[in-house]
């Protein structure tokens, strides 16, 4: 039987590889149209205009400032255009000191690549440095001097920034579509926790903690995304007027890492009071039903925040959230024992994070929560 059952593994895992990847390819159509457009429209601009001739880094250096990473593209602009220019300074310099060969071209990269590391972190700005560095040692100088590559970075960083700032691209489409991603993370995570009390499974809670851990290289992704966003809005004439906006999704999605790491630790002390049975059956009910509406109230936050023109959906779902606040307190919820009241007051400092996310004063959020 597991030697039939292979093979449809097999099948299942490559169809839906074959729908991840088209999907991936349909999302990237513009991107990649663009990024072929600039790269040879680079490379014709220094041929025709510049007199350089084979301005191979005219178009790489395009390529490599659009590309798919959400790094903010004006540092990527900067760090090839500056990699380029100092990587053929440095190797000019150590062939004149050192002659050209074999050891000679593996000492410039290993000291081009410690140079780079030392001036900034950024493995573009590095991977250029060593580049150039290694070319200038290992083959002719172009017919317009060394520089003539440098030069030939800029334009193509240049045709890339104009690309960006020029093209319609709303910086405020993907980060809701991932706020609206992570707050559904977080939205299964206490529902896994509810589930874990309601039938007593120490394992289901173990699963909330394993999926809400996997959310972090994710958001800090998005993160990174955002800075390229705002970057676009504050640069771009198109979009300087969403600016404010853009920034204000940073700021939300601070609240919702924070609200994600309350989470993981929630999980991982619910895991523990489950094992040592520190709740009664009441308090058991009250804190999974506790849960559950918060559950419900995150997925009411993640639709009003991916739609801004929704105001009624968000206001509903602060008030879905703080209904909840005003409850968390042990004794309200039948909890007597230690471990069960800290798992309330980390469930307190879950909901603080999650009421500033519905763009609540953090004062006021506070203010809802019971003393204890």
């Amino acid at each position: 039987m597991p030697e039939l059952d292979r093979p449809a593994k097999t099948v299942i895992f490559l169809k839906r590889r074959a729908r991840l990847g088209l999907r991936r390819s349909w999302n990237s159509v513009l991107p990649a149209l663009m990024m072929a457009v600039c790269a040879v429209a680079a490379y014709y601009f220094s041929e025709l205009v510049l007199g350089h001739q084979g301005p191979l880094f005219a178009a790489t250096s395009a390529i490599i400032a659009l590309g798919f990473s959400r790094d903010p593209r004006l540092r990527r602009v900067l760090e090839v255009g500056l990699g380029c220019t100092i990587g053929i300074a440095v190797g000019d310099m150590l062939l004149h000191w050192l002659g050209s060969g074999i050891w000679q071209a593996a000492l410039v990269l290993f000291l081009s690549i410690l140079l780079a590391r030392f001036l900034d972190s950024g493995a573009i700005f590095t991977t250029q440095l060593a580049l150039q560095s290694l070319l200038v040692v290992l083959l002719p100088i172009p017919a317009g001097g060394p520089f003539t590559r440098s030069l030939d970075a800029i334009v193509g960083g240049c045709f890339a920034l104009a690309a960006t700032f020029l093209v319609p691209r709303d910086p405020r489409r993907e980060p809701k579509d991932d706020l609206k991603e992570v707050l559904g993370e977080l939205s299964l995570v206490l529902r896994e926790c509810a589930s874990a009390l309601s039938y007593n499974d120490s394992t289901t809670a173990w699963h909330a903690l394993v999926r809400a851990r996997s959310q972090q290289p994710r958001i800090d992704s998005m993160r990174q995304g955002l800075r390229a966003s705002v970057e676009i809005a504050r640069l771009s004439p198109l979009y300087r007027r969403h600016l404010q906006e853009v920034e204000g999704l940073t700021k939300l999605m601070v609240h919702v890492d924070y609200a994600m790491r309350s989470s993981r630790v929630l999980a991982r002390r619910l895991a523990s009071v489950i094992n040592n049975a520190a709740l009664s059956d009441s308090g058991t009910v009250h804190l999974a039903e506790a849960l559950s509406g918060t559950a419900g109230a995150v997925d009411e936050l993640a639709a009003a925040l991916s739609d801004t023109t929704s105001r009624s959906t968000l206001s509903h779902a602060r008030d879905s959230l703080a209904d909840i606040a005003i409850r968390l307190h042990p004794g309200a919820l039948e909890i007597t024992r230690m471990e069960g009241e800290a798992v309330v007051l980390l469930f307190r400092t879950l909901m603080v994070d999650l009421l500033e996310t519905a763009k609540m004063e953090p004062a006021e959020a506070r203010s809802l929560l019971p003393k204890l």
